[in-house]
Parts: structure tokens; C-alpha cells; sequence
């Protein structure tokens, strides 16, 4: 379970089934702003729930929300790489806050629980794909030390735009004694 207490009053704790609409609505807005997802159609609350149960196990592939005041407002999660035993120790990291939270700290403090997740997992490298006009998230990969090792131009079509995807990593440093499962609430 995760829970990492408070940070300038935002929660972090794992996504529940009650969390879907919101998780849906911020995901929505995401494609309807065109720059931080490869999805042009908007998902149901279906979907997104379909989404949810394919991160399993959930102690090696958690999801949670990002909440302030009782009211989510982003949402994250660790992703396998690629189905191939060999990139198990790659893990691929997603996030998406709503635009009215953005650029007051709640990305930041889901992408360092992100990280730190990963560490604790044993997880030896953590990737991320973001689109190139998406400045936020193109800071937060420099501002936490990952390195840009791609770029495919022109990837993602939307909307009468072209996008290009860049491509980053971050080395992790697995903590020394954890590995395999996210530990239970309290133990952060």
C-alpha cells in the first residue's frame, strides 16, 4: 500500500476503483490538451478501469492518486517496460495532473514517489516518453536527473499536429535490503 503521508498538503495513496472518474476526467483532459499522451480518443471510465486491473501485481506495478482536500487531482504509475523477461528490471513511469494543479508541486512530489517506488521495488532503471511540447514534463525528467536517450520525430499524430516523443531514463540506486514488493503503509 502506498502512503507517504502529506506534502504541501497533497496525499499521495494507491488508486481505488472509487478513484476511476477522476482518474478518467484528468486522463480526458489530457488528450483533449493534444501534448502529454499518444491517445486521441477519450476513454471511458471502463477502459480506464481495465487499465487499472492490468497493473498487477499491484506490489510490483502500483497506481495511486495524488489528492488535496479530499479532491484527486493526479494520478501515477509504474508500468512493466516491455513483456520480455530481460527488461524486468526496467520499469516505466507515467503521471497526469489535472491543469489547474499543474505547476504547484504535485507532479514533482508524485514523480519523486514515482522514483522512490521503483528504488525500493529493485527496479534498476526507470523510462519515461514524453511529448515534446510538453515543457512541464520536459523539466521535471532534467530536474530529476534523467537522461534524454531518444528521439522519434514526428511519432504521434493529433488533431492536424505532429509530435515528436522524446525518450528518457534514470538510472535507480535499489535500496539496500528491499526489493521485490512495495512495503505496506508506514514503512516509506
Amino acid at each position: 500500500m502506498a502512503d507517504n503521508g502529506t506534502t504541501g498538503g497533497f496525499t499521495i495513496r494507491d488508486a481505488r476503483v472509487s478513484d476511476i472518474h477522476a482518474i478518467t476526467s484528468i486522463y480526458n483532459e489530457a488528450i483533449r490538451d493534444g501534448i502529454s499522451t499518444s491517445d486521441i480518443d477519450e476513454r471511458s471510465a471502463e477502459q480506464r478501469r481495465e487499465w487499472l486491473e492490468r497493473h498487477a501485481p499491484r506490489s510490483r506495478y502500483p497506481v495511486v492518486v495524488v489528492r488535496l482536500n479530499g479532491q484527486t487531482v493526479g494520478f501515477g504509475s509504474l508500468s512493466r517496460y516491455r513483456p520480455r523477461a530481460g527488461y524486468d528490471a526496467i520499469v516505466e513511469i507515467s503521471y497526469y495532473i489535472g491543469s489547474y494543479w499543474r505547476g504547484r508541486g504535485a507532479g514533482r512530489l508524485l514523480v519523486s514517489w514515482l522514483l522512490d517506488a521503483a528504488a525500493r521495488l529493485g527496479y534498476e532503471k526507470a523510462v519515461s516518453c514524453v511529448c515534446s511540447p510538453n515543457a512541464g514534463s520536459l523539466a521535471l525528467m532534467r530536474s530529476f536527473g534523467f537522461t534524454r536517450f531518444g528521439l522519434l520525430p514526428g511519432a504521434i499524430h493529433n488533431a492536424g499536429r505532429t509530435l515528436d516523443v522524446q525518450y528518457w531514463y534514470k538510472e535507480l540506486r535499489p535500496v539496500q535490503g528491499v526489493q521485490g514488493e512495495w512495503p505496506a503503509a508506514g514503512r516509506c
